[in-house]
């Protein structure tokens, strides 16, 4: 094929044997999926078979697609009206508020004009919601954010309803966006889907340079100025957050799982490279849908490709969110994907990347030195991802080893240098930083728990200190400056879980723990909320299940309880007697139910939704879901007329 092709397959070496843990685990979630899994595949494949000798839209009644017609124009009017030619439907989380978001508002005219290029027609079928974590942070606002992955999925699949779209494009980059976007594509399964980036802002002032300045300011050494400042220098134009947080995580995820085109993620907003892989991208869809044999994302995302996202999440050091986000867009397509997959996993998948928390580099000079195209090569080499996989590119994952450059304005694919850019930021799997993937899930008399320790020194690793208990953010944070927790301490937060607030980010913390270790005390977080991507120094046992309103053990834990947070062993223990502890009476909920700054309308979420290590989605089990479909009776369109 020519060079230009993304579909250009580059010559396969010899396959190494897949790592047995790798195999095994995939064996394990594969065959604990299998019933589900059938059934989703067969829902999605009778969907599909209706589209098979027509356009979904020419089902539709006149007066339906009348109404489907009626505000195109010139050729997407003609194409539309026709018994050919593909529809693409575009869902955008377009906002100009969020510097991630912004690049969007030019990406559906220019893809309406790629598609009317190759013969299609694609219109902005919908628009989903887009929040900002980092605006939220520490305010009431944060307590929706969880629950706008699922409002986004929701969204998604009410845009698609409409029946008249072959293919989708998804506009969409941070934390929340893309798993509620590829969870509501999931639901459409039967339709060729992409994921479309808008790329990482330029670097600003290092990462490290402002944590250091956020240290400074909890602890009183630097006023409101210097702060404000420093983050305004390290976010300061159009693009994503340059940290390893969620929303690049899910940039490496959607590489790696072969929902983007080879090497899409980290390509900046106003680079020409952005507009031409957009182009190529919407062209792929438009092509998928008019072959003879079209697949959607549903095929796509099985059980390999999921196994290979939580592979690469545990050898960059990704966003401990994607314990939930990945287990919520596996049951999407029927997929049962559990903690303890990725804590075996984390013992086998070298640690390859030094990102910011996880070092003083950020995800431009991650992809410098090599990025997702090298990060797939040396994770293939070493048997360590499954290639053989379904992508939008095409069959097998040895196309994301190379990565797109223009030429003389041409989309070209390359092979990636076989050896690391910058050896500091990434390395071959046979080279890594650490032999393991640094995730931990922690399991004891205190329930079940993840932790991140790939940026946790080594002696910071276990520790056993008494207790400070608190219900919100504000008491640590006053009890900080009043200096009472000068000792070694375990800070436990409750009453943060997803029925009890959303599960609110607690990043409010970080400074001031930091300031507490940095003074020579053994420090941890223990909590039932979240820490997301930028966890880093302190060892955090974070989305503790049962969470403490649904009478979890954290919420029978007093002031001055010894308590050991182990991640060598993957123990999270209260050291009290068995009995007095049992027989204690979990707490009084303290905190207030959420009403104000629209937290009063999610209630209804917040009573509904399942437990942190089952994905925390309001949806209930999807597993079950798709069985029960299935055992209905499948009616057509025309017998449903």
């Amino acid at each position: 094929m020519a060079p230009t092709d993304p579909t250009a397959v580059p010559p396969t070496p010899q396959h190494p044997a897949l790592h047995p843990v790798v195999a095994d685990v995939t064996a394990r979630v594969t065959d604990r999926s299998r019933a589900s899994r059938t059934a989703y595949l067969q829902r999605i494949s009778r969907a599909a078979s209706e589209l098979s000798l027509r356009p979904a839209r020419t089902d539709l009644g006149c007066s339906n697609l009348a109404h489907a017609v009626a505000a195109c124009g010139g050729s997407d009017r003609t194409v539309m009206a026709a018994d050919t030619g593909v529809s693409l439907g575009i869902i955008t989380s377009y906002n100009d508020m969020l510097s991630a978001h912004a690049p969007f508002e030019h990406y559906p005219a220019a893809m309406k004009q790629t598609a009317r290029e190759v013969g299609a027609v694609a219109r902005v079928a919908g628009g989903v919601p887009a929040m900002c974590d980092g605006i939220t942070q520490g305010r009431a606002g944060m307590e929706l954010s969880l629950f706008s992955r699922d409002v986004i999925a929701m969204s998604a699949a009410i845009a698609l309803s409409h029946d008249v779209f072959d293919g989708v494009l998804m506009l969409g980059v941070c934390d929340k966006i893309v798993p509620g976007l590829v969870a509501g594509a999931l639901a459409f399964g039967h339709l060729p889907t992409a994921l479309v980036p808008a790329g990482p802002m330029a670097s600003g002032r290092s990462n490290a340079e402002k944590a250091e300045t956020r240290k400074a300011f909890a602890a009183g050494e630097v006023g409101r100025e210097e702060l404000l400042e420093s983050e305004v220098a390290s976010y300061h134009s159009p693009g994503t957050c340059t940290f390893y947080g969620t929303a690049n995580s899910n940039q490496m995820l959607m590489d790696v799982m072969g929902l983007h085109l080879p090497g899409a993620a980290f390509v900046h907003p106003d680079d020409p490279l952005r507009d031409a892989l957009t182009a190529a991208t919407t062209a792929r869809v438009a092509e998928i849908a008019a072959s003879d044999t079209p697949y959607g994302i549903g095929q796509v995302v099985d059980e390999k490709a999921v196994v290979n996202g939580v592979v690469a999440l545990l050898a960059t050091g990704g966003s401990t969110n994607h314990t939930m986000h990945l287990i919520s867009m596996a049951a999407a397509a029927g997929i049962d994907l559990t903690w303890e997959d990725f804590d075996d996993l984390s013992t086998a998948i070298p640690s390859v990347a030094r990102i910011y928390p996880n070092g003083p580099a950020d995800v431009n000079h991650f992809d410098a030195a090599g990025g997702t195209a090298f990060l797939v090569r040396t994770l293939i080499d070493h048997g360590l991802l499954h290639e053989d996989v379904l992508t939008l590119a095409g069959p097998g994952l040895r196309r994301y080893t190379q990565r797109p450059v223009l030429v003389d304005g041409r989309l070209e694919f390359v092979d990636v240098a076989t050896e690391s850019g910058d050896p500091a930021v990434l390395r071959a799997a046979d080279d890594p930083f650490s032999v393991d993937g640094g995730l931990r899930v922690l399991g004891g008399t205190l329930g079940h728990a993840v932790i991140k320790v790939s940026a946790v020194a080594p002696e910071h690793r276990v520790v056993e200190a008494p207790a400070r208990v608190f219900t919100d953010q504000v008491g640590f944070l006053q009890a900080f400056s009043r200096r009472e927790l000068d000792r070694d301490v375990v800070v436990v937060i409750r009453e943060q879980g997803p029925s009890a607030n959303g599960m609110p980010e607690l990043h409010a913390l970080t400074p001031s723990l930091g300031v507490l270790q940095k003074r020579g005390y053994a420090v941890a977080l223990v909590t039932d909320g979240r820490m997301s991507g930028a966890s880093g120094a302190i060892p955090a046992a974070i989305h503790v299940t049962p969470e403490s309103v649904h009478a979890g053990p954290i919420s029978k834990l007093q002031d001055g309880d010894v308590v050991r947070v182990d991640s060598l062993t993957g123990r999270l223990d209260v050291l009290v007697d068995d009995e007095e502890f049992a027989a204690r009476v979990p707490s009084p909920r303290v905190s207030e139910e959420g009403i104000g700054t629209g937290r009063e309308l999610f209630a209804a979420m917040r009573g509904a939704v399942g437990r942190a290590d089952e994905g925390a989605h309001v949806f209930g089990s999807l597993g079950r879901l798709w069985e029960k479909a299935d055992a209905a009776p499948f009616l057509s369109h025309e017998e449903t007329r």
